[in-house]
């Protein structure tokens, strides 16, 4: 055995260094690539409000960060379900005020002017819609206690990103991400 591995050619200690740099290059590249992504859907993305299921307002071990739930998972898990389905895209109708209905799975219909689609991952009996977290600045946890809606900017494609925390009547909880 030992014959084997001693015939087996080794990588020099430059040709190991340059797959590492290409490796950390090619990370770097991907990870730059997703921050671009998600920073074009926060300036480009329709506005659309996630209504919150109850919830915890503040994770004790994580520091003050509060845990999401969408109402609408529910339903989403439901038709994920049936369709036998565990990754895709929903339909939902988006009222004058912004607020999201589920309206079903998306299987490549046409939309109507006031519907998007919304990615849509099943883990589980779990789905997440978008962020399940919103973490904030120490101590302004009681700020965020009245939220009642997420606020995601949405693609075209249906990809959401979280960026703010809206209370009953629509009013934006401390800052959102820009």
């Amino acid at each position: 055995m030992s014959e084997r591995l001693a015939r087996q050619p080794r990588l020099s200690g430059r040709t190991r260094s340059f797959v590492l740099f290409l490796a950390t290059i090619a990370m770097l590249v991907f990870l730059n690539s997703q921050i671009l992504i998600k920073e074009d859907i926060m300036e480009n993305g329709q506005t659309v409000l996630l209504q919150l299921a109850p919830k915890d307002p503040r994770s004790l071990l994580q520091g003050d960060y509060m845990a999401l739930r969408y109402a609408m998972a529910d339903e989403v898990a439901d038709a994920a379900r049936a369709g036998g389905v565990t990754d895709g895209r929903v339909v939902v109708n988006v009222a004058e005020n912004g607020v999201a209905d589920f309206a079903g799975l998306y299987v490549g219909q046409s939309l109507g002017a006031n519907q998007h689609r919304l990615r849509f991952r099943k883990r589980g009996e779990t789905v997440r819609l978008a962020s399940d977290a919103y973490f904030f600045e120490e101590g302004q946890w009681r700020n965020y206690a009245n939220a009642r809606f997420g606020e995601v900017r949405v693609s075209e494609a249906g990809d959401a990103v979280l960026i703010a925390l809206r209370d009953r009547d629509g009013n934006r909880l401390g800052e959102a991400l820009q």
